[in-house]
């Protein structure tokens, strides 16, 4: 099975990817679409879904935001299939422990979407840093690490792309979201962009490619 929501955002980020790379649309959307809707159990998706990456290793740079995107597929229509309480079974704890190096910190985008979607209100950035993610919680300590340079940075959301454009150089290397934080800001500064907001954010953008790749995922979630 798959989701809908999922299916539109996978297409448009391999869409935006692959043509800008001159590689097989259809064919990378094809495969991809086989993984994410087999009847296969979850680890058997993640080794299908490499599978998919290896075969076409220019598309490299996705292979773990697409990762973020098999589980939220699996959240939204695999588990329906499985026992209620699935989520909270040893089988699923031990698939979290055996992915744990798996994915990115998209997911929590794209999680906290969701919950926009249920609750029918506006995604804004500030609301997803202290109401979803907590940061400002002492036990959430970790989060706050992980999103500090989105923390430090949240004026940019009242200045312009190209302020994000130059702040985006200046984030750590060794950063989780030194790769992610052009098109999530970019997503947050305006969630309903109009074309030529999404052509300017093209232009500035360094790696054209994937920050295009994964703003449209962002787009086709909201």
């Amino acid at each position: 099975m798959m989701d809908p929501k999922i299916q539109a955002a996978l297409t448009s980020a391999v869409a935006v990817f692959a043509e800008k790379n001159e590689l097989n649309t259809k064919a990378i959307q094809d495969d991809l679409i086989k993984a994410f809707s087999s009847e296969e159990d979850f680890l058997s998706k993640v080794d299908l879904l490499d599978a998919v990456f290896d075969d076409y290793p220019q598309m490299e740079a996705l292979r773990e935001v697409f990762f973020d995107l098999l589980l939220m597929n699996f959240f939204s229509a695999d588990v329906i299939k499985l026992e209620e309480d699935y989520l909270d079974s040893e089988e699923w704890e031990q698939i979290e422990e055996d992915t744990l190096d798996r994915g990115t910190e998209l997911l929590n985008v794209l999680l906290y979407l969701n919950e926009c979607k249920d609750e029918d209100i506006e995604p804004e950035l500030e609301d997803f840093l202290k109401e979803f993610l907590l940061v400002d919680e002492d036990e959430f300590q970790d989060e706050y690490r992980i999103y500090e340079p989105i923390i430090a940075n949240q004026i940019l959301m009242e200045t312009s792309v190209e302020e994000i454009a130059k702040t985006a150089t200046t984030v750590n290397d060794k950063s989780e979201l030194k790769e992610l934080f052009y098109p999530i800001m970019c997503f947050f500064y305006d969630v309903q962009p109009s074309d030529e907001l999404k052509k300017s954010i093209e232009k500035k953008s360094v790696a054209k490619d994937f920050d295009m790749a994964v703003f449209s995922i962002l787009e086709k979630f909201n």
